[in-house]
């Protein structure tokens, strides 16, 4: 897992990473066979490293998510999971390739050699959505002399090496763990008696906040507990597009009035697809493209949030019994499957207005958010 983590920090700092099956050596060329490659994101791609893939012998392949060749397209095979990958022609620009990972529109004329992703490709496509870039990678399969080149930048610390069981491992979504790090009290305006505490998530790469309202001792049965992915947009600069920090701030001052509650403040800026990409969904929107749309033509599925850490939080908090403040029935489901007891659920409205309609709209239609009420107008924000 230690090595994947390395190789995700260099994705991300657009270096190109060497990506094998499992029980390859790196420093045994004779183990790699031809089922390795190499591989830079898309996001962050230069000119020079384009240059670097295209002087190996391989053929230089763009791979993408399922959602992303859907919203192509493109005709999709094998497993769903998987992604698809084409070939780039030689003249391709940076700018070209970005536009094909990104823009809207039916490319599916000009994609050649199009097939499933390879194992070592559908890795490196976790390995980006692991850190939150664009899923979209540059991939060429190394062969023959092609090995012995990388394998030389492998031993002189020029490319780092991975292996795809050992990038499972790291992105795995199955670990229930997070880690207590730090706690201090902080007084908020809507909630003097509050205290922060700071988690880190299993593989290391996320943070996650809870903030206890009022003495324990004196907390409500059940305990009110709001669940918020972080917005930054909503919740620090209050963007008219979306409700987020209408429903943050309701949630303390319901907090304050029931003497209690916990507000676990999860790191999955844009519905976890993290702050950049956000902003490109945001784009993609004024396009004409409703939340989710936009979403998946990013390469993204519709709402790529986990709540995992959220019931890690309660358990070591030691709180079973809640009243959990939403209008998300996906959060009742995974609290309820971590075995904490919702005993109660209440709303939480913001206020309608032209910059959100179409948003609110897309989480009741497609995602089956309790928002009608908000959506009919009949609810004012509070």
């Amino acid at each position: 897992m230690y090595k994947a983590e390395r190789v995700l920090f260099d994705l991300l700092r657009g270096r190109a990473v060497w990506i094998m099956t499992p029980g390859a050596d790196a420093a045994t060329p004779g183990t790699v066979g031809e089922g390795s490659v190499l591989v830079a994101a898309v996001e962050g791609l230069s000119d020079g490293r384009l240059r670097e893939l295209r002087g190996l012998s391989g053929s230089l392949r763009l791979a993408l998510t399922s959602h992303r060749a859907r919203a192509m397209g493109l005709p999709l095979t094998g497993d769903e999971a998987t992604g698809m990958s084409f070939l780039i022609n030689a003249d391709a620009t940076e700018a070209d390739i970005f536009r094909l990972s990104t823009a809207a529109g039916d490319y599916a004329a000009v994609t050649l050699g199009l097939e499933v992703a390879t194992p070592c490709e559908a890795g490196g496509l976790s390995l980006a959505r692991a850190g939150r870039v664009l899923p979209a990678i540059m991939s060429v399969t190394l062969h023959g002399d092609d090995v012995e080149t990388v394998g030389r930048w492998a031993n002189d610390g020029t490319v780092l090496s991975v292996t795809t069981d050992e990038i499972e491992g790291m992105t795995s979504r199955e670990r229930l763990e997070v880690t207590h790090v730090s706690d201090g009290p902080v007084p908020l305006v809507d909630a003097e008696d509050a205290r922060f505490m700071s988690f880190r998530g299993a593989n290391g790469i996320l943070e996650h906040v809870a903030v206890l309202v009022g003495p324990r001792e004196e907390w409500p049965d059940p305990l009110p507990v709001r669940i918020h992915s972080a917005c930054l947009t909503g919740d620090l600069f209050g963007s008219l597009r979306c409700d987020c920090g209408e429903q943050l701030r309701g949630a303390l001052r319901v907090f304050q009035a029931r003497g209690g509650g916990v507000l676990l403040y999860l790191d999955q800026e844009g519905r976890g697809i993290g702050f950049g990409n956000k902003l490109r969904a945001y784009t993609l929107q004024d396009e004409g493209l409703d939340t989710m749309d936009a979403d998946c033509t990013l390469g993204f599925g519709a709402d790529e949030r986990r709540y995992d850490s959220a019931v890690a939080m309660l358990h070591h908090l030691e709180i079973d019994r809640i009243q959990l403040l939403t209008n998300n029935p996906e959060k009742i489901r995974a609290v309820r499957t971590g075995g904490i007891q919702v005993v109660d659920r209440q709303p939480l409205y913001g206020t309608l207005n032209r910059h959100n309609r179409r948003y609110v709209r897309a989480k009741v239609q497609r995602a089956g958010h309790w928002l009608g009420d908000m959506l009919s107008g009949a609810v004012s924000g509070k």
